[in-house]
């Protein structure tokens, strides 16, 4: 095979994935159709969670300061996101076009094979491997791979072409967006006008970046690639005012389609943001679902590849990926239903506004949009399924973090006991999965979410595997979610067994 995973896509999802694949020592390329990385900043808005995930991949520092904002929204209504529990409070304002730079340099240093200018044409599940055709600048060329994952968008041509069902809606309403200099219009935040809905917001750079909808446009009209007249007649009939004279930069429309595929793995393909759901990119939650898919799939696909995956790990993918995409595009339709609406929909925009100002309701709304309040699975402690939140940790070499021990993309055993003899027990128990995943002694925070914990085990995403007050045994755990070790999978050298400590008791 020419390597063991293709991915189609190098937007942020699949350079996200890309690196999550060699950070978990799996050979990647990545095809794109495009000869060069696009200027256009459809995305522009990260979330905490996104945010976390940097900083657990040790981008922050590359990515700068980015300008955040408190603020957000939910169908237009304010929502204050400053109140999140995470080091990330708010929404920032990063230009898709700067993350795709980011990751694409950081998949480069990990050593995967970006290769621009190849467009799928075909691709072939053999059962043992999947080959993809492609036209390429030198002409057709064929690449073979264990897995594909399409990660192009929601045009993908990966799910047509290996046929996964895509049930939903299409889209009934539009808006316009654009990006234009050299214009001078009054700044508006989701301003609900007597015609439509009016957007406009200038950069740093100068730049506006405006969006219009109208409640009742003309009949006739289609959701396809706008002309800048069109947007400028459509932004007079809504606000009055000629925005004719700037230059686009670039505009597109897009609408409130909202469709999910039924499953996101058939064989050996499967598929991750945009290309597994489509959905109005109300408040930028497109970019941040779909960074999140490929931080999910990245290490158990890893896994897989080099055999090292218990049976079933790939499978948890759709499982726990699926449900959360779900819940988010429920609450993206409410969302395109209150912006897009017209005066039908003013008694729930007030109602929602009322609600909104107590805490638990605006937490709950900020914690889907966020993507904080991921929960994957249940059972054992409640910390479990999960994210673990940016912590300090105190260590034999000095001061770290819960973000930090993630760094090199493994496993993380926390051992909070502040005991020798359980230490030395840990260190036995879960020797067979050195390389997989890290034993890290440490003193946590005395209050907090790990408060009264003496072991925790991080999924290499960053979400609670399993939690321990009371000497629990992690090695059901490990074999769960890490397989069974040192003595498992061809990409392993041979080693002699290791004997099984003796638990010394205690439960999970």
């Amino acid at each position: 095979m020419d390597t063991q995973v293709i991915v189609v896509g190098a937007g942020p999802v699949g350079l996200m994935l890309a690196g999550e694949l060699r950070l978990g020592g799996a050979e990647v390329v990545v095809v794109e159709r495009l000869a060069a990385p696009t200027a256009e900043s459809r995305a522009s808005t990260l979330h905490a969670r996104s945010m976390e995930i940097f900083d657990q991949r040790g981008l922050l520092a590359e990515l700068g300061e980015p300008p955040s904002d408190r603020r957000g929204h939910f169908g237009g209504i304010p929502l204050d996101f400053g109140e999140l529990p995470t080091s990330y409070p708010g929404q920032w304002k990063v230009p898709q076009a700067r993350v795709e730079q980011l990751l694409a340099g950081w998949a480069d240093r990990l050593g995967a094979d970006l290769r621009r200018g190849y467009e799928l044409s075909g691709l072939v599940d053999a059962g043992d491997r999947v080959r993809a055709r492609l036209i390429g600048p030198a002409g057709p060329v064929t690449l073979t791979a264990s897995y594909l994952i399409g990660c192009d968008g929601e045009g993908s041509s990966v799910r047509r072409l290996a046929g996964f069902p895509f049930p939903g809606r299409g889209p009934t309403r539009e808006l316009l967006r654009a990006d234009v200099a050299g214009i001078d219009v009054p700044a508006r935040r989701f301003e609900r006008l007597p015609g439509g809905l009016a957007i406009a917001a200038r950069g740093r750079d100068g730049v506006t970046r405006v969006m219009v909808a109208e409640f009742r446009p003309p009949s006739g009209r289609r959701i396809s690639a706008p002309s800048f007249a069109e947007l400028c007649a459509t932004w007079a009939r809504v606000t009055g005012e000629d925005i004719s004279g700037g230059t686009p930069l670039w505009l597109n429309a897009f609408g409130d389609a909202s469709r999910q595929a039924a499953q996101y793995r058939i064989g050996r393909v499967l598929l991750a943001g945009d290309a597994a759901h489509q959905q109005l990119p109300a408040g930028g939650q497109a970019i941040n679902l779909g960074i999140q898919d490929a931080v999910n799939l990245g290490w158990k696909l890893a896994a897989q590849v080099r055999g090292r995956a218990p049976e079933g790990l790939l499978d948890t993918y759709h499982a726990e990926r699926h449900a959360t995409g779900g819940r988010v595009l429920r609450g993206i339709e409410a969302q395109a239903r209150l912006l897009l609406g017209a005066a039908e929909v003013e008694p729930v925009r007030t109602v929602l506004a009322e609600l909104i100002r107590f805490p638990v309701v605006r937490d709950r709304l900020a914690g889907t949009i966020s993507g904080l309040d991921v929960r994957y699975h249940q059972g054992g402690h409640p910390l479990a399924g999960t994210r673990m939140p940016h912590l300090e940790l105190a260590t034999s070499d000095g001061v770290t973090s819960t973000a930090a021990v993630l760094r090199a993309g493994h496993g993380v055993l926390l051992d909070l006991s502040g005991d020798p003899v359980r230490l030395a027990w840990l260190r036995v128990a879960a020797r067979r999965w050195a390389g997989q995943v890290d034993l890290v002694p440490a003193t946590g925070p005395s209050d907090g979410p790990v408060r009264g914990l003496d072991t925790v085990l991080l999924r290499p995403d960053g979400y609670v595997a399993w939690a321990s007050s009371a000497a629990g045994d992690p090695r059901p755990a490990l074999h769960r979610w890490f397989g069974t070790g040192i003595e498992s999978g061809s990409n392993t050298r041979a080693a002699r067994p290791i004997a099984e400590p003796q638990h010394p008791g205690g439960r999970s």
